[in-house]
């Protein structure tokens, strides 16, 4: 694609989600959307740095928004949603002059605005399209029923996040039915999952997580795709401690939709990285996919 877009993977990106990073590169470059790494970024903050100071944790991302505006390129992807509500916050926390030149005199450089930040699905939805997505489908996701899984701040507050519909986002759902796969109805697609509580409070996410994992199941879904490192941490990770807590015997898999992009477009599986998940979605997928390739040689 003729627009480059900065790309910003955030901590979990390198870390705890690797996969997610290297599927979200091997989707973007199938698909010629050219994502430029930032030279030099640095943490946004994550969570603990807003309840401590706010003018801290907008320095934090105003650093790597004015990276950005340095490489000339207008707008920054990330697949985090936690990262990118730290960006969009930092951005409209800065429209303020008096909190801007609080920020600034933190920074080497000042920022002076103007640089988008926007996810990576949104960047697939609307710099990409649907109708090339679809385009570039070699093996069809047909058979696989999926649930799409948005967590709780992906497009939520709505004023700051401005994309999709904040109770019943679509997004991730069109984006796997280009694919080919079934997205059956999922209710609690913007559900809390217990977020950074599975350190203090396990209980607390066992519950949550344990009622989205059983209404997954119980609307058909072979899994759970997810656009959130630490949403897929809790669902995946924490599968067993849920299982102990609520006597459950949930074995649900739980990939990046990146991951499930790549299955449909014949990338590498070393690039996908599903051997990273507790859950390994491959053998389900497998049978999804040979069983409606059987079905379809038998019509």
């Amino acid at each position: 694609m003729s627009e480059a877009i900065a790309y910003y993977p955030g901590c979990s990106g390198l870390g705890t989600s690797k996969e997610y990073d290297a599927s979200t590169r091997a989707v973007c470059r199938t698909l010629g959307l050219d994502l430029v790494d930032i030279p030099d970024w640095s943490c946004c903050g994550s969570t603990p740095a807003h309840t401590k100071d706010h003018v801290l944790s907008a320095a934090l991302s105003a650093r790597n928004l004015q990276l950005v505006s340095g490489m000339g390129i207008a707008s920054a992807a990330t697949p985090c949603p936690s990262c990118l509500t730290n960006l969009r916050t930092a951005n409209h926390r800065m429209e303020a002059p008096a909190m801007a030149e609080k920020v600034n005199k933190l920074l080497d450089a000042p920022y002076a605005g103007g640089v988008e930040a926007i996810s990576v699905l949104q960047a697939l939805v609307e710099k990409v399209g649907l109708d090339e997505i679809k385009a570039a489908v070699r093996t069809p996701l047909t058979g696989l029923k999926v649930a799409c899984y948005y967590g709780c701040i992906m497009n939520r507050p709505p004023e700051l996040m401005a994309f999709d519909d904040c109770e019943n986002p679509m997004a991730m759902d069109n984006v796997l039915s280009a694919m080919g796969a079934t997205v059956v109805p999922f209710p609690l697609k913007v559900e809390c999952c217990g977020a950074s509580y599975g350190i203090p409070r396990q209980d607390i996410v066992a519950r949550l997580t344990g009622k989205l994992l059983d209404v997954a199941k119980s609307v058909g879904a072979d899994m759970v795709a997810v656009a959130c490192p630490l949403c897929q941490m809790n669902l995946d990770l924490r599968q067993g401690q849920v299982n102990r807590a609520l006597g459950t015997n949930f074995r649900i898999p739980v990939p990046y939709f990146t991951q499930l992009m790549g299955v449909a477009l014949n990338v590498a599986d070393e690039e996908l990285g599903f051997g990273q998940l507790c859950i390994d979605p491959r053998p389900v997928l497998n049978k999804a996919l040979s069983g409606a390739d059987a079905q379809a040689k038998g019509a």
